[in-house]
C-alpha cells in the first residue's frame, strides 16, 4: 500500500518537474547572459557591436588613466626643469660675484679658474639633464598621440555604428515590405498558409520563409509559422536560428500536436551547437513525457552512455 502511494506521488511530482524545467532550458537568444547561445543572425551583429563597443570603451577608459599618469609625470618633470633653471640662474649669480670679488680682493688667477670650472661644470650637468627630461617628453607625448582615442573620436565610432544599424534595418525592413506586399497583397491569409505549406513540401524553404514570416506579422497562427521556420532552418543546419524560433513557437502554444518533434529537433540543435547540458534536459523530458512516441525513441539514443 505504501508503496502503491510512492507511485502515485511520484507521477504526480514527475510531469511538473519537467513542466518547470522546459522554459529554464528555453535560454537561447538571450543578449544579456554571460554565455549566449541560439542567437539569430541580426543577434549574433548586436552581440558583436556591443564586444567591440566594450572593447573600445576598455581602451579609452585605460588610455584616460594612462594619460592622467602622464599629466603627473610632465608635473613633476617641470617642478625638475624649474628647479635646475634656478640652479643655473644662481650660479650665473655666484660667477658675477665671483669675478666682483675676485677683482676686489686680486685672488689668484689659479683659484679664479678653478672655481669658474666648476661653475661651468654644473651648468654643463644641468644643462645634459634638460636634454634628457625634453627627450623623454617628446618620446611619451609621440606615443600618446599616437595611441590615444579622444572622447570625441569614441562618440563618433559609437554613432557611426549605430547610424550604420539603423541603416541596414531600415534597408532590410524596405526591401522585405516591398517583396512581400507585392507578391502576398492579393491573397489570403489562408491561401499564403497553404501556399507556404506547399513549398515547404516541395523543399522550396526559400519562398516558405518568406510566407510564414508575412503570417507571423499578420498574427495568423503565429505559434505554427515559428515552428515552419524553425524546421526549415534546422533542415538548413542553421541550429542557433531553428533553437529561436522553436523557443517562440513553444511559448506561444506548448500543447501543438508537432511540440514531440520541436523539442527532439530543439534538443539536436542545442546538442550541435555544444549546448549538452540543456540537450541532455530536453531528451530526457522527451522520454518522459511522450515515452511511446518516435521522438522518444531517438532521445534515448543522446541519453545512452
Amino acid at each position: 500500500m505504501k508503496h502503491s502511494k510512492k507511485v502515485v506521488l511520484l507521477s504526480c511530482i514527475l510531469p511538473m518537474t519537467l513542466l518547470s524545467a522546459e522554459p529554464s532550458a528555453f535560454g537561447a537568444g538571450d543578449l544579456n547572459s554571460p554565455n549566449p547561445y541560439g542567437l539569430t543572425s541580426n543577434e549574433k551583429v548586436i552581440l558583436d557591436t556591443k564586444k567591440k563597443l566594450r572593447k573600445v570603451a576598455v581602451k579609452s577608459n585605460n588610455q584616460a588613466n594612462e594619460l592622467d599618469s602622464l599629466r603627473e609625470r610632465i608635473d613633476g618633470l617641470q617642478s625638475i626643469i624649474e628647479s635646475l633653471s634656478r640652479k643655473a640662474h644662481n650660479n650665473k649669480i655666484n660667477l658675477q660675484k665671483f669675478t666682483q670679488k675676485s677683482s676686489l680682493e686680486s685672488e689668484s688667477a689659479s683659484e679664479y679658474e678653478k672655481r669658474l670650472s666648476e661653475t661651468i661644470e654644473e651648468n654643463t650637468q644641468s644643462i645634459t639633464q634638460q636634454k634628457l627630461i625634453i627627450k623623454e617628453l617628446s618620446t611619451l607625448l609621440e606615443s600618446i598621440n599616437s595611441q590615444y582615442v579622444s572622447k570625441d573620436e569614441f562618440n563618433s565610432l559609437v554613432k557611426d555604428v549605430n547610424d550604420f544599424k539603423k541603416l541596414v534595418v531600415k534597408e532590410l525592413k524596405q526591401k522585405r515590405a516591398k517583396s512581400k506586399k507585392s507578391k502576398y497583397a492579393s491573397m489570403s491569409s489562408a491561401q499564403v498558409y497553404n501556399n507556404a505549406n506547399a513549398n515547404f513540401k516541395k523543399q522550396y524553404y526559400t519562398s516558405a520563409i518568406e510566407g510564414f514570416e508575412y503570417l507571423i506579422k499578420k498574427n495568423y497562427k503565429p505559434a505554427y509559422a515559428h515552428y515552419m521556420i524553425g524546421e526549415m532552418n534546422y533542415k538548413r543546419k542553421n541550429y542557433a536560428d531553428a533553437i529561436s524560433y522553436f523557443k517562440k513557437s513553444s511559448s506561444l502554444y506548448s500543447k501543438a500536436s508537432y511540440m514531440p518533434n520541436l523539442m527532439l529537433h530543439t534538443a539536436i540543435s542545442m546538442h550541435k551547437t555544444g549546448d549538452k547540458v540543456h540537450a541532455k534536459a530536453f531528451f530526457e523530458a522527451i522520454v518522459a513525457k511522450y515515452p511511446n512516441s518516435s521522438e522518444a525513441l531517438e532521445a534515448k539514443k543522446y541519453i545512452q552512455p
